[in-house]
């Protein structure tokens, strides 16, 4: 069996050696390596797992898809991202992980594995050229140790998600006894019968001290239920495809708790998707959290819901220049603390709840007809997104950062700037040390600029779409050497064609020969083979 994996990678390999740079592809392999000696100029390198910054450029060289547009602070933070993304690779004895923090935090699993962000890892690692560190990343969870359930982590439909990009449906295979045992224990653990819903504490969604969880952290909410719906569909898809009679079973569970879940979790008046307290007598909290996004993250909310969109960039409510903000600034209990627990849910922005966010918009703007938001939208807020990983140091040099949780008015990493003052300059060893957050990995970026802002839609079998969600004025933009079930493409718009010398329009490449192409920016659709 090891023979015949390594085997396949090394065939994998060999196939993928053409997606180095080769005379097909627009983007040169030394703007990657350039990026990454920029970025290592000016680190501190603290915690070194198994790619350190002298392997950064190679890395990235061989394994990232090249990214260009004429704004140039997005396309240095997409490449910033890969390069911070590559730090947490960690090899263990049991093969490899992908971390969140890169010391080690108490709270952490085995080999400081945590759950919470690990849907993240899947989006934004699925475009990796190499499979190794996935495909290891999945063992690790299902029968490698890792605490699983010890933070909501709709692991079932991550795997999906990267079978979608790979083709390869080896691992949704394997894995399906254990994903439908996962979420049996979640029923067992989470699930109220009598309300049909499950139950999470709120800092067990990642997100303590929020405002809806000040009375008691146990609510039935949103989060956690669109993640055990996905779950559920995405399990009786897996199963309906390899002939499993459980599809049919959880297909139900799926369609009564979606139900449940817009029946009891939307509020008519306010518009919005809310949590109910998990104690006797209690109505829907009194406060919009901009994790009422979730359920768009998966598809789940139909066009009757949309209207909740019209509180994302309305300042009242979480439009903030480093936002958006995790509660509406127009609620009593809106605040941006720096006193009490170090990372607050009640304001402060989150780029983990924005990835949310910006995934579920992508979505709406893709598969619903509505008035209520738009693609300049999107890209708004992505930029404010861009614009949030920076951080000025003493000497007043500023330099691409991303770290926890950011003061959405100021663009101030709060817990860094907290934890700084923390016993006598140490940074409270038991609250993981000196840069807790730096590099921190609970989120995606890349991820959003390939199937948001360039607009290529991961989906089952032969069919592929791209659907740019860029500015109308853009005169250009590319995506290079980005590897989709097994096939190497390029999507590129060039307006007058002098940029790349491949023609005017909008144009999709499949492994260097030209695909399809439109004179202007829209959406294509073709059969990829």
């Amino acid at each position: 069996m090891i023979r015949k994996t390594l085997l396949i990678y090394a065939l994998y390999f060999i196939g993928l050696s053409c997606y180095g740079q080769t005379k097909e592809s627009v983007i040169p392999s030394s703007v990657v390596k350039e990026y990454a000696e920029r970025f290592n100029q000016t680190d501190d390198e603290l915690f070194v797992q198994l790619f350190p910054d002298s392997e950064a450029a190679g890395f990235l060289e061989k394994n990232i898809p090249r990214f260009e547009c004429p704004d140039k602070e997005l396309e240095e933070i997409y490449y910033f991202r890969w390069w911070t993304f590559r730090k947490h690779i960690k090899q263990t004895p049991d093969g490899y992980i992908i971390t969140e923090f890169l010391p080690d935090v108490p709270w952490s699993g085995k080999y400081n594995g945590i759950s919470c962000p690990a849907m993240h890892h899947y989006n934004e690692g699925r475009w990796l050229h190499n499979r190794e560190y996935l495909d290891s990343y999945a063992h690790y969870w299902l029968r490698g140790g890792g605490s699983l359930r010890s933070y909501s982590f709709p692991i079932a439909h991550a795997l999906y998600n990267y079978y979608l990009v790979t083709n390869d449906d080896s691992l949704i295979k394997e894995f399906l006894p254990d994903l439908i045992k996962n979420f049996e224990a979640w029923e067992k653990e989470r699930y109220d019968a009598q309300k049909g819903l499950f139950w999470q504490d709120d800092g067990k969604d990642g997100m303590e001290v929020s405002i809806c969880g000040k009375e008691t952290a146990e609510g039935y909410r949103v989060t956690i239920n669109s993640y055990m719906i996905a779950e559920a569909k995405t399990i009786a898809a897996i199963a309906k495809r390899f002939g499993n009679p459980a599809g049919e079973v959880f297909e139900k569970k799926a369609e009564a708790l979606q139900a449940n879940m817009l029946k009891s979790l939307w509020d008519k008046e306010a518009l919005f998707f809310k949590v109910i307290p998990r104690k006797d007598g209690a109505g829907l909290c009194d406060a919009r959290e901009l994790h009422g996004y979730t359920p768009w993250c998966f598809n789940l909310a139909g066009k009757e819901y949309a209207a909740a969109w019209k509180f994302l960039m309305n300042p009242e409510h979480f439009y903030a220049p480093y936002g958006p903000t995790t509660a509406e600034q127009c609620h009593a209990g809106f605040a941006i603390s720096y006193e009490g627990h170090e990372c607050q849910w009640n304001g402060p922005s989150w780029p983990f709840a924005t990835s949310v966010t910006l995934t579920g918009l992508a979505n709406l703007l893709n598969n619903q007809k509505q008035d209520v938001i738009s693609k300049k939208d999107y890209f708004d807020l992505l930029k404010i997104y861009a614009k949030s990983h920076h951080l000025t140091k003493e000497d007043g040099t500023v330099v691409p950062w991303i770290d926890e949780n950011l003061n959405p008015f100021t663009g101030d990493w709060i817990a860094r700037t907290r934890l700084k003052t923390w016993k006598d300059g140490t940074w409270s060893k038991e609250k993981g040390g000196v840069e807790r957050g730096k590099d921190y990995n609970h989120s995606t970026f890349c991820d959003l600029v390939i199937t948001g802002l360039v607009g290529l839609r991961p989906q089952e079998g032969n069919k592929l779409t791209v659907n740019p969600l860029v500015p109308d004025t853009w005169d250009y933009f590319c995506i290079d050497s980005l590897v989709y079930k097994g096939r190497k493409l390029t999507v590129l718009y060039d307006k007058d064609g002098n940029k790349y010398k491949k023609g005017k329009g909008l144009m999709l490449f499949v492994d260097g020969k030209l695909k399809e192409k439109r004179n202007a920016l829209g959406s294509i659709h073709v059969n990829l083979f």
